[in-house]
């Protein structure tokens, strides 16, 4: 199969965010992502792509108690372009492109006095709120 393509850019989702697939087997399905892969450019969103891995039962001792074997289902990364942003809109889901934005914050040194610099909020394109 060769070696997987490395992204030279990182992902415009991250952990924790509500998403929608928007291509594939499991297109139009919503969950939230567990893990990212900005290397890959891939992302496992909760209960999308569920693949069966066949796990043997092994001899360690001291891990008997956690020890699953059989069949197990578990979700499979997918590529992050193919998952889309939602945001919630008066009670609705609605997918949305990520914007960033800079704010100016107030920030305080050890010794006590105050400055004011600028961070990088993500925005929701469609209603131009705070992810």
């Amino acid at each position: 199969m060769g070696k997987p393509i490395e992204k030279t850019h990182g992902v415009h989702v991250k952990k924790g965010d509500r998403v929608k697939v928007i291509a594939g087997k499991d297109k139009g399905r919503i969950g939230e992502i567990i893990s990212v892969d900005p290397k890959a450019g891939r992302v496992i969103v909760q209960g999308v792509n569920l693949v069966k891995k066949h796990r043997r039962e092994t001899q360690n001792n001291q891990t008997r108690q956690n020890n699953t074997s059989g069949i197990i289902t578990t979700e499979a990364p997918i590529d992050a372009s193919n998952v889309q942003l939602v945001v919630k809109v008066d009670g609705k889901d609605v997918v949305t492109r990520v914007g960033h934005e800079r704010q100016e914050v107030s920030k305080r040194r050890p010794d006590g006095t105050e400055y004011t610099a600028e961070r990088s909020v993500r925005i929701a394109r469609k209603t131009g709120t705070e992810i």
